[in-house]
């Protein structure tokens, strides 16, 4: 459990005093945890999933705001290049490790017995929770300066690089579809296995009635991601 020191250092490190702590202590807590303590059918707001699932998009917009303000003449290509780069789970990771959230996550046993502190699907969600937990308790403007200056420039500035990896194949996959006329891509969970606390999802996405792509993760995010790289992949070589 995390000490009054661990927890004034981490609002320290954040660059936000949280007025409710609760907030910041739900953002560090994983599914595990809930899981081990109260069993598969625990209260979904004693974890952070619903907080990585705002979080999420709050980065997104936050992101997307301060690259158009920044490069008001760049091609929406590269913004969103820039973009998929800015809010990829490797990055958040990196974001992370800087930040030493890994000594401040709460885990369940089994995740601290597997390595869970040093788990990239873990620390990358953490970062995307305690973007929503500071929103929730200090408004857009504290997370905006946490996202600009951890997040955006936590590196140096970013800058446009055409060469940066692809690493948000859903957006790309949008892209493609609407440069194509196609219809735009559906997303559904065909399928989930394993216990609560470390299931296996495999997700489909079709884009109209023939394309169809199927892939697994260990995140409804990471199985999108997949079989939308797989339909991207798809595309390119038919060049339909």
């Amino acid at each position: 459990m995390e000490t009054r020191a661990d927890i004034d250092g981490l609002m320290h490190s954040l660059g936000h005093c949280f007025g409710d702590q609760e907030l910041l202590i739900r953002a560090l807590t994983h599914k595990s945890r809930v899981f081990e303590k109260v069993g598969p059918d625990g209260d979904p707001s004693c974890d952070n999933e619903q907080l990585e699932f705002l979080g999420d998009s709050i980065l997104g917009f936050l992101v997307s705001e301060e690259l158009v303000r920044r490069y008001p003449h760049l091609p929406e290509g590269q913004l969103s290049k820039l973009k998929a780069h800015l809010v990829s789970a490797q990055h958040l990771h990196t974001v992370a490790q800087d930040l030493c959230i890994g000594l401040h996550i709460i885990l369940g046993r089994g995740e601290e017995m597997s390595g869970g502190r040093e788990k990239k699907a873990i620390l990358s969600n953490a970062i995307e929770a305690l973007i929503a937990a500071m929103y929730l308790d200090g408004g857009l403007d504290v997370t905006r300066r946490f996202v600009l200056g951890r997040v955006i420039d936590g590196h140096g500035p970013v800058e446009p690089n055409p060469a940066l990896p692809l690493s948000d194949y859903k957006s790309a996959l949008q892209e493609i579809a609407q440069t194509l006329k196609l219809p735009q891509p559906r997303y559904v969970i065909v399928q989930e296995r394993g216990p609560e606390h470390a299931k296996t999802f495999t997700m489909e996405v079709r884009v109209g009635k023939e394309l169809v792509a199927r892939a697994e993760g260990v995140s409804k995010k990471e199985a999108g991601q997949r079989a939308a790289e797989i339909m991207v992949g798809r595309l390119n070589m038919q060049e339909v």
